[in-house]
């Protein structure tokens, strides 16, 4: 059982928290008016993968509202947990300056196996990683039972490593034409991950690959404007997914902290 955390450390979390994740929102708002965009254009969804749920609650009660996982255990039991902090936090009236959300919107950022489909998709706002038509059917059969369609990106491996998920450049659009066609699911978008290489030559080409592959689709297909979500960029590399075009990053270290080694490495819901 974790050991309750001392007044003076937790504010020193909080305060430390505070720092990178306001220093993560400038870098933002920077990479994004370097060519020509608003920052507010750009959506930052907080991945918790490995941070402690005291961080995640701090993060919250500074207003942040988008959550990523990549595994349905860790939704399973951080959903119920920020439902309820949000409750007692509607209930109670607090002297500290903290804003939290009345709700928060949790995104499915990791690799979905289709045997957790069912029990994953009532605990997420957006799936980031729908891959293959297989998983896209798996959804469609289990949506029908939600109140709203579900909505999906489809993964693309624009860098080709065969230790990646997602669908090949050349197959987006026919998963998406063929998502389309599926009365519980709204295709919003795609989704990919650079190579996590030093070289920023290398990542910029994957992300303009998907960025190029992204506006292909959209003019060509007849999604609409629900069509709109490119989602690109992690801590090392997110500044270079927004000058590609990203308008959602997806950032975990550089809020939270270094990696926690208790947390297993597996990606896959």
């Amino acid at each position: 059982m974790p050991m309750p955390i001392a007044s003076h450390e937790r504010a020193q979390m909080e305060r430390s928290l505070r720092e990178r994740y306001e220093d993560v929102k400038a870098r933002i708002a920077a990479a994004a008016r370097r060519i020509g965009r608003a920052p507010e254009d750009i959506l930052l969804v907080a991945v918790t993968k490995y941070a402690s749920i005291d961080l995640v609650r701090a993060l919250v009660e500074l207003g942040h509202v988008d959550l990523g996982e990549s595994r349905l255990q860790a939704l399973q039991q951080r959903v119920p947990q920020m439902d309820e902090f949000l409750g007692r936090h509607r209930q109670m009236s607090t002297a500290r300056d903290v804003h939290p959300p009345a709700k928060v919107r949790w995104h499915m950022i990791g690799h979905l196996q289709r045997n957790k489909v069912k029990k994953l998709l009532p605990l997420v706002r957006l799936v980031h990683s729908v891959d293959s038509l297989r998983l896209a059917e798996e959804i469609q059969n289990h949506a029908g039972r939600l109140e709203d369609p579900v909505e999906v990106l489809v993964q693309v491996n624009v860098t080709g490593e065969k230790q990646k998920y997602g669908v090949a450049p050349a197959a987006a659009r026919h998963l998406v034409e063929q998502i389309e066609t599926m009365m519980n699911m709204r295709v919003r978008g795609l989704m990919c991950i650079a190579e996590d290489v030093v070289d920023p030559i290398a990542i910029r080409h994957a992300f303009q690959l998907c960025a190029e592959l992204f506006d292909d689709i959209r003019h060509h297909n007849h999604c609409g404007e629900r069509f709109n979500i490119l989602s690109m960029g992690m801590t090392n590399d997110f500044e270079i997914a927004i000058e590609c075009g990203a308008n959602v990053v997806r950032v975990g270290s550089a809020i939270f902290g270094e990696r926690r080694t208790d947390v297993p490495e597996d990606d896959e819901a």
